[in-house]
């Protein structure tokens, strides 16, 4: 009977496992939306969708100092960079990677702020760690490809 009631768990946990993979929201480029621990980003990310990075800044400040999560970090250092605050959006990367060393859109956009400030090698550096952390190719390392390319490089 426990082997039974063992392998209906099992099943089950399978079961809801597959459904949740199947309803998942699509992923979208700013961040990595994997984490179940992040705040709602849904607020901030339409602000920087729309440009507004000071509205995007002012919402990210009060999250980050509640909350120790990549996701916030690595939006903090999009929407620095954008801004042009590169040194300040590298300390943000840095920190988002420091939390979870394989967030894609942290190494994407870390990638794109060393493109930005001429320094090739270690853009090619983040573009490296994408390739391995997307074998088949994904969304981040696509973007890094293209801004290099753009800017002259690989």
């Amino acid at each position: 009977m426990m082997k039974y009631l063992i392998l209906g768990f099992i099943w089950l946990c399978a079961i809801s496992a597959g459904f949740s993979a199947v309803t998942a929201l699509p992923a979208f480029a700013v961040d990595n939306m994997e984490s179940t621990e992040a705040p709602d980003l849904t607020s901030v990310r339409a602000k920087i969708d729309a440009k507004d990075y000071a509205g995007a800044l002012a919402e990210l400040r009060g999250l980050a100092e509640d909350n120790q999560q990549a996701d916030v970090y690595n939006l903090m250092g999009y929407t620095l960079r954008k801004t042009g605050d590169y040194r300040t959006s590298l300390t943000y990367y840095t920190k988002a990677l420091e939390l979870q060393p394989d967030h894609k859109a942290a190494r994407e956009y870390l990638g794109e702020l060393y493109v930005e400030t001429g320094e090739m090698a270690k853009a090619e550096e983040q573009l490296s760690s994408l390739k391995q952390l997307c074998p088949s190719g994904c969304e981040e390392l696509e973007d890094l490809q293209n801004a290099i390319a753009a800017k002259g490089g690989n």
